[in-house]
């Protein structure tokens, strides 16, 4: 593994934070996530111009630049440092990916270029607060059981007698960036209970009984809504036409392997992601913490200069460099990416909060600019961790406490077997 960066890596990152130390410092932040969006749309039009920033990880015979997952991971680090409020997650991370393996040849060219030129914005709902397991990274995820499976509550899908098209019912209560996205990519059940399986639909902002409510997050840069589905007409994400699922029939049962393989492809692909965002804003955390306790006097000296700080900080910095090396590897071996996500998530989450201690009584006011750091780790975990789940799950994937002779992979079927 090769862990220098190219010319023009470094130069997406010299540009990038250049334009972010502009126009998104704390002030900017607090402003843009007031906005009805929850962004700056300028910024956005700005980056998605100027860089290509959204395109990043869209192909470019469908517009985009097609650079490799190091070029995303080091430009999300940057992001996560000015910690940016924007659709880059939900539309280039999550939803650009979903719609490139399992969307149809007319679908990927309706959809990707608008992605890639910032124009369009996306966003993934699955029911409740399954994000992290839909996207296999703290569970398994090829059961369906995170969608509900089929019981009620969730969302579920039917096809009406006599019409073509897929209709959906249901609400998804924890969507990022759900209130502001152009089109909505949504988990729901089709075939009833009996012969349930997840399928995976397009609804536009447009479509008529589509209701969303932006809903009050801890961390504000990253918005989440409520998206309520009311006999909403739907578009099956594929080439099939999923016929007869609404009817009884579940058909065959390849396409549930396939989602399921492309949601945790996915996961996979955003945990590098979300690492390097955190990664990203936990040392941005500690080099305003740094400079902060070299000005602050205290006993006719900086408060930096006691020894007690100097140990502190050490620690910081050993730690924010340690979750650096695993999220720059997961951009090698995206394999890893959970255990690099659990790894910076923990790193953002103390460094967080020896950064508030350290700022003293004014770092513990609500409206400090440290909180926004505190508040995007403990967001952050409670929508993709917690950690020590992340890591377990990794465990379980790779055999590490699985009993002798059994291979390692996901765990046993519990089918009821008849004797």
């Amino acid at each position: 593994m090769d862990a220098a960066f190219t010319a023009e890596q470094e130069e997406i990152r010299r540009t990038l934070r250049e334009i972010l130390g502009k126009r998104c410092g704390p002030d900017e932040v607090k402003a843009a996530v007031r906005t009805d969006a929850g962004y700056d749309p300028e910024l956005w039009q700005q980056l998605a111009q100027q860089l290509g920033l959204p395109g990043i990880a869209v192909a470019e015979e469908h517009g985009g630049v097609g650079c490799t997952p190091a070029d995303l991971v080091l430009a999300c680090e940057e992001t996560g440092r000015a910690l940016l409020p924007s659709p880059l997650l939900a539309t280039a991370v999550l939803a650009a990916p979903l719609v490139t393996a399992l969307g149809s040849p007319a679908q990927r060219s309706a959809l990707l270029p608008g992605f890639a030129a910032g124009t369009l914005t996306a966003a993934l709902a699955v029911p409740g607060a399954a994000l992290s397991t839909a996207l296999g990274l703290t569970a398994d995820n090829t059961g369906g059981e995170w969608a509900g499976g089929g019981r009620a509550g969730g969302v579920q899908a039917r096809r009406p007698e006599g019409e073509e098209g897929w209709r959906l019912y249901g609400e998804a209560a924890q969507v990022l960036d759900g209130h502001s996205a152009g089109v909505l990519l949504v988990a729901a059940h089709a075939g009833g209970f009996a012969r349930s399986r997840v399928l995976l639909f397009l609804v536009r902002a447009d479509a008529p009984g589509l209701v969303r409510s932006r809903q009050a997050a801890l961390d504000e840069t990253r918005p989440q809504a409520r998206v309520q589905l009311r006999d909403t007409p739907a578009e099956l994400l594929g080439d099939g036409d999923g016929h007869g699922l609404g009817h009884g029939d579940a058909g065959g049962r390849a396409g549930d392997a396939d989602i399921a393989h492309a949601l945790a492809a996915t996961g996979r692909g955003a945990a590098a992601v979300l690492a390097a965002e955190a990664v990203g804003a936990a040392g941005q955390a500690l080099a305003r913490t740094v400079e902060y306790v070299r000005q602050r006097e205290q006993f006719g000296r900086a408060v930096g200069s006691f020894q007690a700080v100097k140990h502190r900080l050490a620690d910081l910095y050993v730690r924010v460099q340690a979750a650096r090396s695993a999220a720059y590897y997961t951009a090698w071996d995206p394999e890893q990416g959970a255990l690099a996500l659990a790894q910076a998530l923990e790193a953002l989450r103390v460094t967080a909060g020896e950064a508030i201690q350290l700022h003293g009584g004014i770092g513990f006011t609500w409206e400090h600019d440290a909180h926004l750091y505190f508040k995007r780790a403990a967001a952050d975990e409670l929508l993709f961790g917690p950690v020590h789940r992340l890591r377990a799950h990794a465990a379980d994937r790779a055999g590490l406490f699985a009993p002798q002779g059994r291979a390692p992979g996901p765990p046993p079927s519990r089918e009821r077997v008849a004797v």
